[in-house]
């Protein structure tokens, strides 16, 4: 069974050894799980994970590569427990009509808040269905699996995107930069955002300067280096991660080895959503190891070409509202952290993976487009050819 387990994973491009492999059954001989009884999949996943992968880069494939091998395993979902889960639990998914959906009321930001801290009180158990309480299904604007125009989901997955905060925290994968590219159209695209230089130790031979250094010394071979020729631009990449951007990872991954390839001076961050008061370079440790927004600002010099990529699909208060992130309360509007990098950074602009098509029915989108004073660009050859002809400048 695990020959097979191990071939999976190897299919899966994932570098585990034969070494490797023979200490999870080592361990597995010397009861490193199931000592008290019978192991559970769940201790298996951590004992296989810690034996076989090196890279924590690597765990997101590891993940995918253990779910299709084991059918139908839940893997690692950390959600924060202040709200009961078994309340949340989904057993129906509400359809409404065009008609019923219209009749459901929006609420306004303070109220939302402030009628969500009043259930928090009142409710004492679960509930499915109705317009009221915290629950599954239903057009409460708290719960999930229902419908609302603008709610708190907690728990579960979004399903109609107008979720204006998520009251759980979640793990998002980081973005592959060793992805096989199927074609080079983006590294082209890329390589419009160009300017060489030669600089460092002299490691290269200077053809043309030695011939003309040797026949001038009548014949004596005199040979001479020049620093290797680099691409000088540098790009500081900010990403958006998870949520809606699930449905572009793959696009994105395509863009990211591409960066990774053509630009030698890449800085990279994640945000989700929206920018706020700090950022983050790994998604499993992403809420213990942030990195201030501040801190980037004053690092990184103004010579740096910031691009965004994010879908810009979120709710308005994302943008506009303090305490608007659908994960934390910030004390700052994101509309003010993305005046804050285009103002440290004056070339810049944004890649929305997105179809440009609807970007005029995402309000978020229209308020992203007027903070970026309309430099977003969509992810295809001719949207990142247009993105680079204005960073080049």
């Amino acid at each position: 069974m695990l020959i097979k387990f191990f071939y999976t994973l190897r299919a899966a491009k994932l570098p585990v050894s034969v070494r490797e492999f023979l200490s999870l059954l080592e361990g597995l001989k010397a009861g490193v799980i199931g000592a008290e009884g019978a192991a559970s999949i769940d201790d298996f996943y951590y004992l296989a994970r810690t034996t076989l992968v090196k890279n924590e880069a690597l765990f997101d494939k590891f993940d995918r590569a253990f779910g299709a091998y084991f059918k139908g395993v839940e893997l690692l979902t950390d959600f924060s427990k202040e709200v009961p889960l078994d309340w949340l639990r989904q057993h129906l998914q509400l359809e409404l009509t065009p008609e019923q959906k219209a009749a459901v009321e929006k609420m306004g930001w303070d109220e939302l808040m402030a009628t969500l801290k009043k259930r928090f009180e009142e409710q004492q158990g679960r509930h499915e269905g109705g317009n009221k309480w915290i629950g599954t299904g239903g057009t409460s604007p708290f719960g999930n699996g229902g419908y609302n125009p603008q709610g708190i989901r907690i728990g579960g997955a979004g399903k109609n995107k107008s979720a204006v905060k998520v009251w759980e925290q979640r793990a998002y994968k980081d973005y592959d930069d060793q992805l096989e590219l199927g074609t080079r159209n983006i590294q082209v695209a890329l390589r419009r955002l160009r300017k060489f230089a030669r600089e460092g130790a002299e490691l290269e031979l200077n053809l043309d300067d030695t011939i003309h250094q040797t026949a001038a010394n009548a014949g004596f071979l005199d040979i001479r280096m020049q620093p290797e020729r680099h691409n000088k631009v540098k790009v500081l990449l900010l990403m958006d991660v998870g949520g809606t951007m699930d449905e572009h990872v793959h696009r994105v991954e395509e863009l990211f080895s591409a960066a990774k390839t053509q630009f030698k001076h890449l800085e990279f961050f994640y945000f989700h959503n929206c920018v706020y008061d700090f950022v983050w370079k790994n998604n499993q440790r992403r809420f213990a190891e942030k990195t201030a927004t501040w801190d980037i600002i004053r690092k990184y010099n103004k010579d740096y070409k910031l691009i965004f990529v994010g879908d810009a699909t979120m709710s308005p208060y994302e943008i506009l509202q303090p305490g608007g992130s659908v994960e934390y309360n910030n004390e700052e509007a994101g509309a003010e952290w993305l005046q804050r990098l285009t103002q440290g950074f004056p070339n810049y602009a944004w890649i929305n993976p997105e179809p440009q098509g609807v970007w005029q029915y995402r309000q978020s989108v229209a308020l992203i487009q007027q903070l970026m004073h309309q430099r977003m660009f969509p992810l295809s050859l001719s949207g990142l050819e247009g993105a680079m002809r204005l960073l080049s400048k």
